[in-house]
C-alpha cells in the first residue's frame, strides 16, 4: 500500500548496541519484578484431540500485541497471536496511514505494564540517542511500527502471520476459528483485535454508483496509486484527519486540484478525544449505567475529532486545495473517464478520481468472519432505547458487550467466549481498544478479566493441581522433616 514517508526527518541510529542494551535492561525489569508468572492453566482437549489454545488473539497490531504481552506477563502461556497481514504490515502505520506521524503525543508510554524499559521512550532513546528523543516532536509512523515489532520480539510472542480468520464458531466450552487456509483453530476464548477496519469495513454515503472501479474510486484505508493521479482533478468526501492526509498525499504526487466537500459549517476546533481518554474514562466508563454511556457515546460522536494543525498546514503548502463547507452530496456516477459528481451547495462536475474519506462502520452484519453468529449477537438496540432527541441508529448498531468485552446473546447462543477488542466495544466501554493513549492500562486490564474467566471455568483441574503439588518440602532440612505427613494436612 501507499504510505506517506518522509525519510529526510528520520535520523540515522546512533548506537548499534543500544537495541542490545535495552534487552539486557527489560529482562533485568522482568527478572525483578518476577515476570512473566509461572504457567497456571490448566490443558484441555480440543475436537480435533490437539490442546486446547487458552487465547487465541485475532489481529497482530498494537492491541492485538498488548493482549499477547499482557497474557504472557501473566502466566497464560497457551496463545496464539494470528494476523492476515505479512509480518510488519499488520496495521495502518505503514499500510493506508498516510500521514508522516502518529496524532498523539510522543510521551505517551506504549505498550509497557508500567515496565520503563518497555515504553515507547526507552526505544527511541535506544535506536536514536537522547538528543533525538528532545527534538521529536511526534512518533514518525515507521518508528511506531517497528517499536511494536520490537515488543513482538523482546518478549518472544508467538505470532502466525498469513493466516486469515474467515469464520467463528462457537461452542459451550470453546470457540472454532476457521481460516481461509482450512485449517481450523481451537481456543477457550478468542479476542478479535483487528482494529478499525474489522468492524465492518469504511462508511459508504447512498448514491455511489457500483459501477465505480477502484481506477475512479478509492476509501482512504484502500492501496490507492496515487503517482496515477499527477495532473488529475481530485474529489474527497468528508473532512476528517484522514480525508485532508489523502489530499496532502495527491497534492504531493502532482495533483492539479482537490476538492474537499463537508456537510459541516466549519471544523471541529477542540479535540475531546484527549480528556475522554483520560484514566477516569478508561477506568469507569465500563461501570455507568447504560443511559450514561449512551450520552457519553451520542456526546462524543458529534464532537468529532479535530484534524491535527499539522496535517492542515501539510495541505496548504502545495496550491490547489480548496474545502466546501455545508455541502450535500448526491451521486457519483461513471463518466467516459471520470466520475460525475453531484452535489448541492458545492462544485458539482466531472472529476479523474474519488475518495471517501468517510471513516469507519460499527456494523458486524457487515463482517464476514461474524456472519454464521451475526443473528445472535445482541446489540444496543436491543438493550437499550434512547430518550427523544438522543436517537442515533448507527450506534444501535454496536454490539452490546459484558464486563470483558465479550458478546451477549440475543438467545441461547454460546457467544461470550468471544471478546472484541476494537472499536467495536466503544459504545459499551469507551476508547479501552480505540487508540495510542490507553495501551498501556487496556490490555492488561482485559487480560485481568480473562485471567478470572480462565480461573473459574478450569476451576476442578486447577485445584486437582494444587491438592498434588509437593514440589518443595520446605523442612527437609530441619529435624521437625515428617516424610509421612507429606501433602496432608496437620491438623
Amino acid at each position: 500500500m501507499t504510505a506517506f514517508t518522509m525519510p529526510s526527518t528520520l535520523p540515522d541510529p546512533v548506537n548499534s548496541d543500544g537495541l542490545a542494551a535495552l534487552q539486557a535492561g527489560l529482562e533485568s525489569d522482568l527478572e525483578r519484578l518476577g515476570l512473566p508468572r509461572k504457567a497456571w492453566t490448566a490443558p484441555r482437549r480440543a475436537p480435533d484431540g490437539t490442546t486446547l489454545l487458552d487465547v487465541l488473539v485475532i489481529g497482530a497490531g498494537q492491541f492485538g500485541i498488548g493482549v499477547a504481552a499482557a497474557l504472557k506477563l501473566a502466566g497464560i502461556r497457551n496463545f496464539l497471536v494470528i494476523d492476515r497481514a505479512e509480518e510488519g504490515r499488520e496495521g495502518p502505520w505503514v499500510t493506508y496511514a498516510r500521514m508522516p506521524t502518529l496524532r498523539s503525543p510522543k510521551h505517551l508510554p506504549g505498550i509497557c505494564f508500567g515496565i520503563p524499559n518497555l515504553t515507547f521512550q526507552s526505544w527511541y532513546r535506544a535506536v536514536y540517542g537522547d538528543a533525538a528523543w528532545e527534538v521529536l516532536y511526534k512518533i514518525p509512523n515507521q518508528d511506531w511500527q517497528d517499536y511494536i515489532l520490537w515488543v513482538r520480539t523482546a518478549l518472544a510472542l508467538p505470532v502466525r502471520n498469513g493466516a486469515d480468520a474467515i469464520d467463528l464458531r462457537p461452542a459451550p466450552d470453546h470457540v472454532a476459528v476457521v481460516l481461509k487456509s482450512g485449517e481450523t483453530l481451537y481456543a477457550k476464548r478468542v479476542v478479535v483485535a483487528s482494529g478499525r477496519t474489522g468492524t465492518g469495513g469504511w462508511t459508504n454515503p447512498p448514491g455511489i454508483s457500483p459501477e465505480l472501479g477502484p481506477d475512479r474510486l478509492a476509501h482512504t484505508m484502500h492501496d490507492i496509486d496515487f503517482a496515477r493521479l499527477k495532473g488529475k482533478k481530485i474529489a474527497i468526501i468528508g473532512v476528517g484527519a484522514s480525508a485532508f492526509d489523502n489530499a496532502a498525499t495527491a497534492l504531493e504526487a502532482g495533483a492539479t486540484s482537490v476538492d474537499l466537500f463537508a456537510r459541516r459549517p466549519a471544523l471541529p476546533q477542540v479535540n475531546k478525544g484527549r480528556p475522554s481518554s483520560a484514566m477516569g474514562f478508561l477506568e469507569g466508563w465500563q461501570s455507568l449505567p447504560d443511559a450514561d454511556r449512551w450520552r457519553l457515546g451520542v456526546y462524543l460522536d458529534l464532537m468529532t475529532g479535530v484534524p491535527p494543525h499539522e496535517t492542515l498546514l501539510r495541505c496548504l503548502r502545495i496550491p490547489g486545495m480548496k474545502v466546501h463547507f455545508r455541502t450535500k452530496f448526491r451521486s457519483a456516477t461513471p463518466t467516459a473517464t471520470g466520475v460525475q459528481i453531484e452535489i448541492e451547495n458545492g462544485p458539482a462536475g466531472e472529476y479523474d478520481f474519488l475518495i471517501l474519506g468517510t471513516g469507519f462502520r460499527v456494523d458486524l452484519a457487515q463482517e464476514p468472519i461474524f456472519a454464521s453468529i451475526y443473528p445472535d449477537i445482541r446489540l444496543w438496540q436491543d438493550a437499550y432505547a434512547p430518550p427523544e432527541g438522543l436517537e442515533r441508529p448507527h450506534l444501535g448498531l454496536h454490539p452490546y458487550l459484558g464486563e470483558t468485552c465479550e458478546l451477549q446473546s440475543k438467545s441461547d447462543a454460546p457467544l461470550n467466549r468471544i471478546h472484541l477488542f476494537n472499536m467495536a466495544s466503544y459504545m459499551s466501554a469507551g476508547f479501552v481498544a480505540a487508540d495510542v493513549p490507553s495501551l498501556d492500562i487496556a490490555p492488561e486490564r482485559l487480560v485481568t478479566g480473562l485471567s478470572q474467566k480462565l480461573f473459574a471455568e478450569d476451576f476442578e483441574p486447577i485445584f486437582e493441581s494444587l491438592q498434588a503439588w509437593e514440589d518443595e518440602h520446605e523442612l527437609a532440612t530441619t529435624p521437625f522433616y515428617s516424610p509421612d505427613h507429606v501433602n496432608k494436612s496437620a491438623r
